[in-house]
């Protein structure tokens, strides 16, 4: 008689926020890998439908907290209707916040486990289970980087680098540096060696992380450690194309900018957060800059790299924001030409000094935010439109294809970052893989991406390709891998 192996158990992980969390849950799914589960199906929506079900949250916006218990409570109804103990997790941002709160509002949640303890998972998962009760471990201090943990990569081509983890900042509005703690670095030898591991595996551009990236290097005391990191990026072979996020305005000094203009690979793009055009209300924040330094860092960026394409956060109705104070973030909008900016209305984080302060009223609030998304949208759409009939080197990518009207298109990234729909080829023409570089004509701009009509003048076949269809043409027995959105209809 045949004895049936038993399956692995299936796991999903649901992740909230920033860039610093989607690599937190790569590490996550690596974790439970190599624990033996295996990957779920993609949900449907949000939802999640596997034996073991993990939230990686967030904490910076007010609606997090709703959005979790909502979700939890959704995920009760699903844990009650399967059988075979299923567990849910709730890690991140949040899990590091509220602690034993989640337990006792959502008394079904198996494991709740903070920022600093990633690695901790699969052994809690366990300990619930042969215990039979909830378990909450949150570590103060960082355990282990998460870099040296094992990790599910969902690109083939392209990867998260995180330099540093933790912030030395005070803004009054920000919850992180509470939650993730103050700055670490890892050494650069460390950072490239991980770099050049991931290069050889067909990895073609990477993003180095950090709550503030151009800090790096404080904790061993090597104030320009960043710039030197950039240009050693530039002399890995086949690194195509090297970002990073987010820069804070009051430590960008002009070696960084030296590195990004003289690194071939350093790509011409920049995202530093504004948060406030008015020098009232950044001193308020506690932002150690005013508008006029950061224009001045945007000037020398463009004099040094004119093609550089720039976006920002911004923060509307901050405690205390007048009319005034909100035209003169308009004023620093108009004179600083972003490409795109992500525009936040202020919601209160408890605990935060910005949360005693005196609020600006809701309506006020939602007036100021719809000017500015029209400006910000507007200047968006002319500085968009400047690339109409040129040239551009986009890299395709899974996840950003999409299908406007009749017409089929593919999509990808230009080097500056901005997002590119190009007409899919004919029959009988090769079709870009996720990784592939093509170079299109710029027939039409919109405020929030390029459209390319025309055929594709060169496409080139890349070792990122190559890696994308090796993953997919040959996953790992039981993993399920997600084909991507870059198939003609």
């Amino acid at each position: 008689m045949t004895v049936e192996a038993e399956k692995p158990r299936t796991y999903q992980v649901i992740t909230y926020g920033c860039q610093m969390n989607v690599h937190d849950s790569e590490r996550i799914s690596g974790l439970l890998e190599e624990a033996g589960m295996v990957r779920a199906p993609e949900p449907v929506g949000e939802m999640a439908d596997a034996d073991v079900v993990v939230f990686n949250t967030c904490a910076v916006r007010e609606n997090a907290d709703n959005r979790l218990y909502g979700n939890l409570g959704h995920m009760k109804k699903v844990k009650e209707t399967r059988s075979g103990g299923m567990q849910i997790a709730v890690g991140g941002c949040m899990a590091q916040k509220d602690r034993d709160l989640i337990t006792k509002k959502a008394p079904w949640v198996d494991v709740v486990f903070g920022t600093n303890n990633l690695g901790s998972l699969p052994t809690l998962l366990k300990r619930a289970e042969v215990e039979e009760k909830a378990q909450v471990e949150i570590k103060e201090a960082l355990q282990t980087f998460p870099s040296n943990l094992p990790t599910h990569r969902d690109s083939a081509y392209s990867a998260w680098v995180a330099i540093s983890v933790g912030c030395n900042n005070t803004c009054t509005f920000c919850i992180v540096p509470s939650l993730r703690g103050k700055e670490t670095d890892r050494r650069p030898g460390e950072i490239l060696a991980e770099i050049e591991m991931l290069v050889a595996q067909g990895v073609q551009e990477i993003t180095l992380l950090g709550q503030n990236v151009n800090t790096y290097g404080v904790e061993f005391g090597d104030r320009q450690a960043f710039a030197k990191l950039l240009r050693a990026c530039g002399e890995i072979e086949g690194l195509r194309r090297v970002r990073f996020t987010s820069p804070h305005p009051a430590s960008f000094t002009s070696d960084v900018i030296d590195a990004m203009a003289e690194t071939p690979n350093v790509m011409p793009s920049l995202h530093m957060p504004l948060q406030s055009g008015s020098d009232k209300v950044l001193k308020d924040m506690r932002r150690s800059y005013r508008s006029k330094k950061f224009l001045r860092i945007l000037d020398e960026v463009r004099e040094k790299l004119p093609n550089a394409a720039i976006t920002t956060d911004i923060i509307v109705g901050f405690p205390g924001e007048t009319e005034d104070d909100f035209q003169q973030t308009m004023d620093v909008v108009r004179r600083a030409k972003f490409s795109a900016a992500y525009t936040f209305q202020y919601s209160i984080r408890p605990g935060t000094p910005a949360g005693e302060m005196e609020q600006v009223p809701g309506d006020v609030v939602q007036d100021r935010y719809e000017r500015l998304v029209e400006l910000v949208d507007d200047i968006a759409w002319e500085e968009n439109r400047k690339l109409e009939g040129q040239l551009v080197e986009v890299m395709f990518a899974v996840g950003e294809g999409r299908k406007d009207g009749s017409q089929d298109r593919i999509s990808g990234r230009c080097p500056d970052n901005r997002l590119v729909h190009v007409a899919a080829p004919g029959a009988g023409e090769p079709m870009p893989r996720p990784g592939d570089i093509g170079w299109v004509k710029v027939t039409h701009a919109a405020p929030h991406h390029l459209i390319a009509d025309s055929p594709i003048e060169r496409l080139e076949r890349t070792r990122g390709g190559d890696a994308w269809q090796a993953r997919n043409e040959a996953p790992a027995p039981g993993v399920a891998i997600g084909m991507p959105k870059l198939v003609r209809k």
